[in-house]
């Protein structure tokens, strides 16, 4: 399948990435990495492996285990690390300067993370019998205030498309680029808010993953997953118009099967498609900060006040746990409970 080429070019980017950052961690770090490799994402990994890097960083700056470099540390310092220890790096994570200067704040939801990857690492290494003790999973993890979704409201939906169809409120700048970008820019916002698309599957899509015979395409799910996603009319309006104008590009080498590409002709970026979304949605809904996931929330919490069927929400957005959905669309729930308590007459008037 087409997106299977994506898929392994981006295997390929974090897996170099991955690699090189092995070589600045303890070497039990290519241990975990394999060991996990069967049930996780390359991307995952690299990312475990940056915060493991910020831990190390940290750790070799304690009393009792000052070492020249992260690489120096083994199994036994971490067998020697203590509840305090962890409770101060997580403390030390909320704000403090990294290996290369650079001032870095983090916020709970960055500091739960972090705790996690400490958790997975000494969960791994002690189900191999390697470490004999475990503090990070002694320590609390975070607690994240749940805040209330931001989305559009069905008039700032037609709104923000009336605008990237009419160009309506762009500056003279914005407008010189409006002609070349309308068509594409219609088409994946279409997608955002008629499918629910992660940004990272939409970027991904290449022209033979549409099949316009059926309405669908076909995406590479979080975990790697291959799934199918169905689009309305309007979704396939917008993208034969869209179509029209692809088939006369001229893609660079390399960028030849993208189905949305960048003024440059490359496969467009996840930035761009951020950038071009907060464009139009600060005409929109200026009040509101709209991000591609914003548009996914909208989305979502539409077609839950449409249907009221949380596990038909959790299937279409890939939510391996229908508790997730039930948690992000519970303001949804309450407003169709509301409804439902004034069906119920008891009295005629």
């Amino acid at each position: 399948m087409a997106a299977d080429d994506y898929a392994g070019s981006e295997y390929k980017k974090y897996m170099l990435k991955l690699r090189a950052l092995c070589a600045e961690l303890p070497p039990f770090c290519a241990e975990f990495f394999r060991g996990i490799e069967h049930e996780t994402l390359v991307r995952s990994r690299y990312a475990y492996g940056v915060d493991l890097r910020t831990f190390f960083f940290f750790l070799i700056r304690q009393p009792g285990f000052e070492k020249p470099e992260p690489r120096s540390l083994t199994l036994t310092d971490l067998d020697r690390v203590d509840i305090t220890t962890v409770e101060n790096y997580l403390s030390y994570v909320s704000y403090y300067t990294d290996e290369e200067e650079k001032e870095v704040l983090n916020g709970e939801r960055a500091k739960k993370r972090k705790l996690s990857t400490l958790r997975a690492l000494y969960k791994y290494f002690n189900k191999k019998e390697k470490l004999s003790t475990n503090a990070p999973a002694l320590v609390d993890l975070p607690v994240i205030r749940e805040q209330a979704i931001i989305r559009l409201e069905p008039d700032e939906v037609a709104n923000l498309l009336d605008i990237v169809q009419a160009g309506d409120g762009l500056t003279e700048a914005q407008k010189k680029y409006h002609k070349r970008t309308q068509a594409r820019d219609l088409a994946i916002l279409t997608l955002f808010l008629g499918t629910g698309i992660r940004i990272s599957e939409l970027v991904g899509i290449d022209m033979d993953d549409v099949n316009f015979s059926a309405n669908e395409f076909s995406v590479l799910r979080k975990g790697g997953k291959q799934d199918i996603l169905v689009f309305g009319e309007e979704a396939r309006a917008a993208l034969l118009d869209y179509m029209l104008e692809r088939e006369r590009m001229m893609p660079q080498a390399g960028h030849e099967e993208a189905l949305f590409l960048s003024l440059q002709n490359r496969r467009i970026t996840v930035r761009a498609v951020e950038n071009l979304v907060k464009k139009y949605a600060q005409l929109a809904a200026p009040l509101k900060n709209i991000s591609p996931h914003k548009l996914r929330s909208t989305y979502g919490t539409t077609l839950y006040r449409e249907t009221g069927d949380i596990y038909l929400v959790a299937d279409v957005l890939g939510h391996k746990d229908v508790n997730t959905t039930r948690r992000h669309y519970a303001a949804a729930s309450q407003d169709n409970r509301r409804k439902a308590a004034q069906v119920i007459k008891l009295r005629e008037d």
